[in-house]
C-alpha cells in the first residue's frame, strides 16, 4: 500500500479517536488518553508491591553496608511466553483489555510532543512501552505467588480501569460517525475483559483467604512437567496403538481436538487480542465508509444539480450519470464484501492455530521437510527476536491482510457487477451472453489445445508401459520424426499461447499473495526468496523456540532428571538423620550445630563473608579458627 494512503488511513483512525474524546455535541469529563498517563502511578505502586514481596533466589557477595534491602525486590514477568500452558485464558482476557490502545497505537495516535518525521519510531516505542506499563498489574497479580495480595492489588486496578470506561461511555454513549451507542460499540469488548479480570481476581482472593485461614490445602507448586506433555510421552512409548474411534463430521473435516497438545498462553492471548483487534477495525472502517457515503451524497447532490441546470442536454450528462453509477455500485460492494473479508480473516486465526498444531508436532517428530531449507538451522538470536515479535506481527497482518483483501473483494465485486449485473440493469442481456459466450469459447479452444497437445504425446510420442502395473509411460521418446515435426510447427503457436500463461501467472499470483497476505504461517515469496518475508520468518524462529524449549520428550527427559536428584538428595538426608539418631556417645546439640556449621563453611567459602555477628564476637575469627582447625 503506498505511504500516501496509509498516512491517510492513519489520519482518519487519529481522528476517529478524538473525535470520541472532543466531540462537540457531548463534553466528556473523562479523557481516556490522559487517563493513560494518570494509570502510571497505580500501576508503578503495584509493581513496587510485588517486587518487594519477591525475594530474590540468587544475591552475589556483597560489604555489610548492601544488605539495607536484604533478597528483597526481585523481577517480577508479566507471563511467561514461552513455556505457560496454565491460567491461559485469563492472560488472554488480560491481552483483550489492552485492545484498544492497542488501536490507538496502531492507528499512531501517540503524538505527545511535536517531533520531526524521522523520530516517529521513538516515540511509538515509548508509546508501546507506556501501554505496556499501564496493563502491566493485570498479568503481574495474575502470575504472582503471592495470591491474597495480588489479587487484592489486581481487583483494585481493575476495578478503577472499569470504572474509568463506564464513567466515560455514560457520559459520551453517542457519536457522529454510527450514531447511537457508538462509544458501547467500541468498549464494550474491553468492558467485558476487565469485567472477567474482576471475577477472576475476586474468585483468587476467596480461593487464597481460605488457605490463609486453614480451610482449604496449600495448592502444590507448579509442575515442571504438565499432564499433556506427559501423555503425549507415554502416547509415544505405547506398543499398541488405541483402537481409534469413529470421527464426526467436524473432527474430520475441520478440526480435531488432542488431549496431548495445549496451545501456550502467548497463542491463546494473540487469538483472543487479534479477535477483538479486527472487530474494533471493522467499526472503524465502517464509520469510514459512512463517512466517504456522506460526501459522496453532497458531490452527487452537486452533480444532480448541475444535470438539473444544464437541463440533461450538457455534453458531460453521459459522463456524470456514469459517475454517479460508479459511486453507487462502489458503496453497494463495499458494504457487502465486509462480511465475506471479515470471515475469512477469522478463519485464518483459526487456521494459524491448527497450523501451529501441526508444525510443532512434525518438528517433535523431528521433520524439516516442510520448512524451506534455509530455515532448517535458523540463527539462535533471530529465533528468540522472532518469538518476541510474533504476537504483534501476527495482529498486524490480520488488520492489514483484512483491509487488503477487502479491497480486493471489492475490485472482484465490481467486475461482476459490471461484467453481469448492469448489463441486464441496462436491458443488454443479448450483448452480455454474447460476450461472455464467445470469452468462454475462446478459452476453452486454447485449453482445448493444451489438452490435446498432452493426449498427442502420450498416444504417439512415448514407448508403452514396461509393465502393467505401471501408473504411466516411461520418459522414453518414440517417433523421434515426427516429434521433431510436431515441436516445429508448435513453436510459433506457443510463442503467442505463452503471453497468456505469463499474464495469468501475474494474475493468479497478485490473487493469491493478496488472498493469503494475512497468513504469517506461510510465505508467499516465490522458492528461494522465503528469507525475504519477515513475518514468516518470525514465524519459524518462534516455532523453534517453542520446539527447543516445550518439547514433551526434552521436559520428560530433564523431569526425570530433577525428581532423580530430588530423590538422592532427600535419601541422603535421611541417612545423614538415621546416623544421628544411632547408638553411641551422646553428643550435645550444641556441638553436632557447630560440626555441621563447619562442615557447610568448608565446603562454602564464601558463606563466611555473608555471616552476621553478634556484638561482643567475632563470627569471622570464630570461623577462621574452625577452618584451621580443620585443615590442621
Amino acid at each position: 500500500m503506498p505511504a500516501a494512503v496509509t498516512d491517510d488511513v492513519n489520519v482518519f483512525f487519529w481522528l476517529f479517536f478524538r473525535t470520541r474524546q472532543l466531540n462537540g455535541t457531548c463534553v466528556s469529563s473523562v479523557d481516556m488518553e490522559l487517563f493513560l498517563h494518570y494509570s502510571l502511578i497505580p500501576s508503578l505502586f503495584i509493581i513496587l508491591v510485588l517486587s518487594f514481596l519477591q525475594r530474590r533466589e540468587h544475591r552475589k557477595q556483597r560489604d555489610d553496608t548492601s544488605h539495607l534491602l536484604g533478597n528483597r525486590f526481585g523481577i517480577i514477568i508479566p507471563l511467561d511466553f514461552v513455556g505457560t500452558f496454565s491460567n491461559r485464558w485469563s492472560y488472554g482476557i488480560a491481552f483483550g483489555a489492552t485492545a484498544n490502545k492497542v488501536m490507538f497505537l496502531f492507528s499512531e495516535g501517540y503524538q505527545p510532543l511535536h517531533i520531526p518525521q524521522w523520530a516517529q519510531a521513538f516515540v511509538l516505542l515509548i508509546g508501546g512501552m507506556e501501554v505496556g506499563l499501564s496493563h502491566f498489574p493485570f498479568f503481574a497479580c495474575l502470575s504472582s505467588e503471592f495470591r491474597l495480595v495480588s489479587s487484592i492489588l489486581g481487583f483494585s486496578y481493575s476495578l478503577i480501569w472499569f470504572a474509568v470506561t463506564i464513567l466515560y461511555i455514560i457520559q459520551c454513549p453517542h457519536g457522529q460517525f454510527l450514531g447511537k451507542y457508538e462509544t458501547v460499540m467500541f468498549y464494550w469488548p474491553s468492558l467485558l475483559c476487565l469485567a472477567f479480570l474482576l471475577g477472576r481476581f475476586l474468585h483468587m482472593f476467596v480461593k487464597s483467604l481460605r488457605v490463609h485461614l486453614g480451610w482449604e490445602l496449600q495448592m502444590e507448586e507448579k509442575p515442571f512437567l504438565e499432564v499433556h506433555q506427559a501423555e503425549h510421552v507415554k502416547r509415544l512409548l505405547r506398543k499398541a496403538p488405541l483402537q481409534e474411534t469413529k470421527k464426526s463430521w467436524f473432527q474430520t473435516r475441520v478440526y480435531e481436538w488432542d488431549p496431548c497438545f495445549q496451545f501456550p498462553s502467548r497463542m491463546i492471548g494473540t487469538t483472543v487480542l487479534a479477535f477483538i483487534c479486527l472487530y474494533l477495525f471493522i467499526v472503524i472502517e465502517f464509520c469510514m465508509f459512512m463517512y466517504v457515503r456522506d460526501e459522496l451524497d453532497v458531490f452527487e447532490g452537486e452533480l444532480e444539480n448541475y444535470i438539473a441546470s444544464m437541463n440533461q442536454t450538457g455534453t458531460l450528462t453521459p459522463v456524470i450519470l456514469q459517475v454517479k453509477e460508479l459511486m453507487n455500485v462502489s458503496k453497494g460492494v463495499w458494504l457487502v464484501t465486509i462480511l465475506p473479508a471479515s470471515l475469512t480473516c477469522v478463519s485464518y486465526l483459526f487456521h494459524i492455530l491448527a497450523c501451529y498444531r501441526k508444525h510443532m508436532k512434525r518438528l517433535w517428530a523431528g521433520n524439516k521437510h516442510f520448512l524451506p531449507l534455509k530455515f532448517h538451522h535458523p540463527s539462535s538470536s533471530k529465533s528468540v527476536v522472532a518469538i518476541a515479535r510474533y504476537s504483534g506481527w501476527q495482529i498486524a497482518y490480520i488488520l492489514w491482510g483484512y483491509l487488503i483483501i477487502h479491497v480486493v473483494q471489492s475490485l472482484c465485486g465490481l467486475m461482476i457487477m459490471y461484467s453481469l449485473v448492469l448489463p441486464v440493469v441496462h436491458n443488454q442481456g443479448l450483448e452480455m451472453l454474447q460476450g461472455l459466450g464467445i470469452g468462454t469459447l475462446t478459452i476453452s479452444i486454447v485449453l482445448g489445445l493444451m489438452t490435446l497437445q498432452v493426449w498427442i504425446a502420450t498416444s504417439f510420442f512415448l514407448q508403452p508401459k514396461m509393465s502393467t502395473a505401471d501408473k504411466q509411460k516411461p520418459l522414453a521418446l518414440n517417433n523421434r520424426k515426427a516429434f521433431h515435426n510436431f515441436n516445429y510447427f508448435l513453436f510459433f503457436y506457443n510463442v503467442l499461447l505463452g503471453l497468456g500463461a505469463c499474464l495469468s501467472r501475474l494474475l493468479i499470483s497478485c490473487i493469491l499473495g493478496t488472498w493469503l497476505i494475512a497468513r504469517i504461517d506461510r510465505t508467499i515469496m516465490q522458492n528461494g526468496y522465503e528469507g525475504a518475508d519477515m513475518g514468516f520468518s518470525a514465524w519459524i524462529g518462534m516455532l523453534y523456540v517453542d520446539h527447543y524449549h516445550t518439547n514433551p520428550v526434552l521436559v520428560s527427559f530433564c523431569n526425570i532428571l530433577i525428581t532423580g536428584h530430588r530423590e538422592r538428595r532427600l535419601q541422603q538426608a535421611i541417612k545423614y538423620w538415621c546416623l544421628n539418631q544411632s547408638a553411641g556417645p551422646r553428643v550435645s546439640a550444641r556441638s553436632r550445630t557447630r560440626w555441621l556449621l563447619l562442615q557447610t563453611l568448608v565446603n562454602n567459602p564464601k558463606l563466611v563473608m555473608l555471616r552476621k555477628s553478634r556484638p561482643g564476637h567475632s563470627s569471622r575469627e570464630f570461623t577462621q579458627i574452625l577452618l584451621m582447625g580443620s585443615e590442621s
